[in-house]
């Protein structure tokens, strides 16, 4: 009688078991790093395997490695598994461990899927070697949310989220951030072309161009209704030269004289009694050239006399707004 009463105060009074099962912490560790190292060896082998396979012998030759790969990964999935048959339940037998092995495979490769994907829209997954190292973590994590163990699945529960908050958010903005970087650097190659001027009024200003060696503005009506166009154009003279020059042979309807200021003025009268008006002027190794049938030989002096350098603000309110493109 006695006895009995200090076996159940002993059972009673004794240490509550380790949170992971059979007190095994280290062997559920070990567990993880095999499983992750054994993927990371195997998955991207097995990639590769089945692009040079299709590349080689077309997609039936791709299709056999896959069918012959799987199962083969699967079954070093569940050798792996053998060591923690008292940890993981679904691994106490062999049955169990090719079950687990294969919901490890389906959901670790949704997971490696998911970050390629993201590699290809250009989310940073570091160089070669950590992105190799990387392929096996999914497959690890997967295996830990078998663990029957809180904290194991808890670690498991935030690396998952980590990854998801990494590769759905904060990777795509980096990315977009750098994309947006390069591009404004591409700009600035021909930075000596990017010029503006203020806009004439009662216009907006509709489209920017920049090409290998000319850099276009074009300026149209406010209002939806009103027609007229308005053109600034910085590109490089043909010829060196102190002020542009008036061409030898103009056409029909056509006047040219270039002023004190070095300010070439070419009209072009037409018939119906509308004109239109070509302004050039050079700033040293540019031409800056602004025409227009709808705006007044005042308005074009203004533009003209305005242009200037485009600040980074400026370019960065032209892409944001998608106004200028380039062609080189």
């Amino acid at each position: 009688m006695t006895s009995g009463t200090g076996d159940a105060s002993s059972t009673a009074n004794a240490p509550d078991a380790p949170d992971t099962p059979s007190g095994r912490p280290a062997l559920t560790v070990l567990h993880l790093l095999l499983v992750w190292a054994s993927m990371t060896v195997t998955v991207p082998a097995l990639g590769f395997g089945i692009v040079m396979s299709g590349w080689g012998g077309g997609q039936g030759a791709a299709l056999l490695t896959l069918a012959v790969g799987v199962p083969l990964t699967v079954g070093l999935l569940a050798i792996m598994g053998t060591p923690v048959r008292d940890v993981v339940p679904l691994c106490a037998s062999t049955a169990g461990r090719f079950g687990w092995a294969a919901l490890v495979f389906a959901a670790g490769s949704a997971g490696a899927a998911a970050g390629v994907l993201a590699y290809g829209e250009d989310v940073d997954l570091g160089g070669a070697g950590t992105r190799i190292a990387l392929a096996g973590v999914p497959y690890a994590v997967a295996a830990a949310f078998f663990v029957p163990s809180r904290r194991v699945r808890v670690g498991a529960a935030a690396v998952l989220a980590l990854g998801v908050v990494y590769g759905g958010y904060v990777g795509p903005a980096q990315a977009e951030r750098r994309a947006h970087a390069a591009e404004i650097a591409e700009y600035r190659e021909q930075s000596e072309l990017l010029r503006l001027g203020s806009t004439p009024a009662g216009t907006t200003l509709s489209r920017a161009h920049l090409g290998p060696g000319s850099f276009s503005v074009a300026y149209h009506p406010a209002r939806a209704n009103d027609a007229g166009h308005v053109g600034l154009t910085v590109g490089r003279p043909p010829t060196p030269a102190p002020a542009p020059v008036c061409p030898e042979i103009l056409g029909e309807g056509v006047t040219c004289d270039v002023d004190a200021r070095g300010v070439l003025r070419m009209v072009h009268a037409f018939p119906d009694g509308g004109r239109a008006i070509t302004l050039i002027r050079y700033d040293g190794p540019l031409e800056l050239r602004v025409e227009s049938q709808s705006l007044d030989e005042r308005g074009l002096r203004r533009l003209l006399g305005s242009v200037r350098p485009m600040t980074d603000a400026e370019l960065e309110d032209l892409m944001r707004e998608r106004l200028i493109e380039r062609s080189f």
